[in-house]
């Protein structure tokens, strides 16, 4: 199939024209879902798919045939060269879908996180899209105190997790992740992470721990961007950052399980 010449846009759709070019907007989202696109290659898309598909339908969105057809122009319109953090959006109000084509920023391979403890902002913590604007600023005022991610916590200062991405940690052998029951989104690559825990027979634990609770031992923040990335330094109180003695083999094995894209 042939591509054509793509650069970062904005792409609106519609059934009779497929995806066009529309001007930049700003407004408020009510579902996104994001993932790496490294040469046409993907983690779990169908989780993704599923996730935003589902997503839309809690809000009322096109009917599901207009959905799978978007799914389908966009996963076309996707490039398959060079490394990508493509998003798919459902607009507020107008209920538009669009694709943001954006370039993958640097990819880190550890991260240094504020552990001054924030209050979750969001106001639909269960959905990707409507609160990216609160948890960018949250991001922002770590990024001021020499930190590249924050940890958000609930009033019980329970951790929850970080503004773009999941919180996982080590307990011995155990692998450790806030229960289910707490306002955290279910986030595609911890659940590749947990999928592959079960399959190698790694114990896996749904627990509540406050940020002091997580000294010393080994944390991960893992998204569908970067993957996997170990706490190399927390900034913000006094916290020591475990040795990474997991995250090599487990990161190698998350950039083994990239899969082409379909075709349409």
């Amino acid at each position: 199939m042939t591509q054509p010449a793509i650069a970062e846009e904005l792409l609106a759709w519609s059934p009779d024209r497929g995806l066009t070019p529309c001007p930049a907007e700003s407004g408020r989202l009510l579902v996104a879902d994001s993932w790496l696109l490294r040469d046409g290659r993907v983690r779990g898309f169908d989780r993704h798919r599923e996730r935003f598909l589902r997503a839309c339908g809690d809000c009322g969105a096109p009917e599901p045939r207009r959905l799978v057809e978007f799914w389908q122009d966009m996963t076309a319109a996707l490039p398959r060269t060079g490394e990508w953090f493509p998003r798919v959006e459902l607009a507020r109000g107008s209920l538009e879908l669009r694709l943001l084509l954006r370039h993958a920023p640097p990819l880190g391979t550890d991260i240094r996180v504020w552990a001054a403890g924030q209050p979750d902002p969001r106001t639909v913590p269960r959905r990707k899209g409507p609160d990216l604007d609160a948890l960018a600023r949250v991001r922002g005022r770590a990024s001021g105190v020499g930190a590249d991610e924050a940890v958000l916590i609930a009033p019980s200062g329970v951790v929850l997790e970080a503004p773009t991405a999941s919180i996982v940690w080590w307990e011995d052998d155990t692998l450790c992740m806030p229960p289910p029951r707490l306002p955290v989104l279910a986030g595609v690559t911890v659940g590749l992470v947990q999928e592959h825990a079960a399959h190698t027979g790694v114990r896996v634990a749904h627990r509540e721990r406050s940020l002091a609770e997580l000294d010393g031992r080994e944390v991960w923040l893992v998204n569908a961007l970067h993957g996997i990335r170990p706490v190399s330094a927390w900034t913000g109180r006094p916290m020591t950052a475990g040795p990474a003695v997991h995250a090599p083999e487990w990161r190698k094995w998350l950039d083994g399980i990239l899969e082409p894209l379909p075709e349409k």
